[in-house]
């Protein structure tokens, strides 16, 4: 199992567009105690944004991500400045998204509070272009059926947003994990089959280094020791079985690589906040 792959997949990217619209300038929209990420797509002409006193300006085809409870403003000016109507229209395209409550994984720690895809970027993902249209002229239409496509196609584009970024090589613990041979393999063997055994001496044996080297360069690029990492993949595993499956928590606890229902459930309330079965009961 491609260990990336995996991670989105259990991420369970969630979103959609709420708005889209013509504004004239002088505009401006401010986004406060937001729950969820925000992304917006500038169709035509230009605005700025100021989040967290970080201000950019963003031109026809840039889009911007930002992170969850990170207020915001949008404007057709710089925020704080004063300007004269100019008629100037700007097509924005807003919507949110949000992950599966929980979620356990290094890679959301390695996104930054604030991505921007300038359209010159776009350039070399011509089919996410194309996606952003057809979202954009599906949400227009609202004919039947739109809401499920444009929510569908609303989570591709999450999606390959956080490919986009990984493909950057921002400075991150975990992307450079990935980008590891030997942990990448690593992570590769945990991700494949989370229910075995595992050991240090096992793991370091399959990759060809020594038991204290790959202890040391595990934890140096993942962030989390090689137990503890395990522990919080079997656990998110744990999760997906309890919300979509009627599986008894006995086999549940077993598919994870727990033989005993006690330890699973201890393990569970401390990484999840609470009991296997109230969480299955709550979904």
């Amino acid at each position: 199992m491609e260990v990336l792959s995996d991670i989105l997949r259990s991420m369970r990217a969630e979103g959609s567009v709420y708005f889209c619209d013509q504004l004239k300038a002088p505009w401006s929209m401010e986004f406060k105690d937001t729950t969820t990420a925000s992304f917006h797509l500038i169709r035509r002409g230009e605005c700025w944004v100021e989040a967290g006193g970080q201000t950019e300006r963003l031109s026809p085809g840039d889009l911007i991500f930002i992170e969850p409870g990170r207020d915001h403003v949008l404007a057709s000016h710089p925020v704080g400045r004063d300007v004269p109507g100019t008629g100037a229209v700007t097509l924005l395209l807003c919507g949110y998204c949000e992950f599966a409550e929980g979620t356990l994984t290094p890679l959301l720690e390695a996104l930054p509070s604030l991505i921007i895809v300038r359209e010159e970027e776009f350039l070399k993902h011509s089919w996410l272009k194309s996606t952003l249209d057809q979202l954009s002229a599906e949400y227009l239409a609202q004919q039947p059926g739109a809401d499920l496509v444009v929510n569908k196609l609303t989570e591709i584009v999450l999606v390959e947003l956080i490919r986009i970024n990984f493909g950057r090589g921002h400075e991150s613990r975990f992307i450079a994990a990935l980008s590891d041979k030997r942990i990448s393999k690593a992570l590769q063997l945990l991700h494949t089959n989370p229910e075995v055994a595992w050991t240090l001496d096992k793991l370091a044996e399959k990759v060809g280094i020594s038991r204290a080297a790959f202890a040391k360069q595990f934890k140096g690029l993942v962030g989390y020791p090689m137990f503890e990492y395990l522990t919080m993949l079997r656990i998110q595993r744990a999760k997906e079985l309890l919300r979509e499956t009627k599986a008894p928590l006995y086999e549940v606890a077993n598919r994870v690589g727990y033989e005993s229902d006690l330890s699973f459930a201890k393990t569970f309330k401390k990484y999840a906040d609470t009991t296997p079965t109230r969480y299955r009961n709550r979904k």
